[in-house]
């Protein structure tokens, strides 16, 4: 892309996720992410009410009466952007491609963060880490951040889930707030590696995807080609049982998807192209209240 049309596109979606950030998600990311961070700051003796969680044993067995940890919530967090730029998600047929989207939504969560006085990193992958960006703060920051979800070109068309999880878990020492944004259509076990950093991160998955993923449409033979591997099969779309077998795919893979991220505790939400990403992202923050 040319300096001047990358800088217009920058600035445009700079205008609109900024806007979204401030009006729409100021007090919604705050709460539904505030106190993921907390740091020890002292034990009091226990109280009717309190979690039994937070008992401190060693203290309890030292007074011989139940004390608890207070904890308080740390100032600011740091937030990890997990992006998938396999060739998968430079596609799309209604509204724009999954790789706009990815765009758009990264770039709100960022302001969202810098609003909250957080600081913002980013991981691009697809079967390997193609670029690291180290959390920090400010618009400097973050207008690079938009530049490169733009106009990055990654060394491979693949996609290893696991590995970028991995590399999550291993990279980022303090605890974050880790928005994971893929298409997930991978055939892949990534639900280990996903419960690990959940573990010792917020991790919260944000698919996009399609509708022709979900729903074949008919028009008759159709050419499909693989954009990760580049197989290429013809596909006789006009055939009601193969739309049927199709769409059964796709709601399976969906159940088994879900069933990942409840199993290792992650939030998550599904967002199509063609639909409204604000709304989605609003209903997360919501669920997580």
């Amino acid at each position: 892309m040319e300096t001047n049309e990358l800088l217009k596109r920058v600035r445009q979606i700079e205008i609109k996720t900024r806007g979204l950030s401030s009006n729409i998600f100021a007090g919604q990311y705050h709460s539904a992410f505030k106190g993921r961070g907390m740091t020890f700051s002292e034990v009091r003796e226990y109280q009717y009410g309190d979690d039994v969680r937070d008992i401190d044993w060693n203290v309890t067995a030292r007074f011989n009466k139940p004390y608890v940890k207070i904890f308080e919530e740390e100032r600011e967090l740091t937030v990890m952007l997990l992006i998938d730029v396999s060739a998968s998600l430079d596609f799309g047929t209604v509204k724009q491609l999954k790789k706009d989207m990815v765009t758009e939504i990264a770039a709100t969560l960022a302001f969202s963060a810098i609003q909250n006085n957080d600081k913002i990193g980013v991981i691009f992958f697809s079967d390997k880490i193609e670029k690291f960006i180290p959390p920090k703060k400010g618009r400097k920051h973050i207008l690079y951040i938009i530049r490169e979800l733009i106009d990055f070109k990654p060394e491979s068309q693949r996609t290893d889930i696991k590995l970028a999880i991995e590399y999550l878990t291993n990279v980022i020492k303090k605890r974050c707030t880790a928005f994971f944004l893929s298409d997930f259509i991978v055939q892949q076990d990534f639900r280990n590696a996903l419960t690990i950093a959940n573990r010792k991160h917020d991790v919260v998955a944000i698919q996009v995807y399609d509708q022709r993923i979900e729903d074949l449409p008919n028009v008759g033979l159709m050419r499909v080609r693989d954009a990760e591997t580049g197989h290429v099969q013809y596909v006789d779309t006009s055939s009601p049982s193969l739309r049927k077998v199709h769409h059964e795919w796709w709601m399976k893979r969906q159940v088994h998807l879900n069933e990942v991220f409840t199993k290792s505790n992650v939030d998550s939400v599904s967002i199509r192209t063609d639909q409204d990403y604000v709304k989605s992202l609003l209903n997360l923050f919501a669920k997580r209240n």
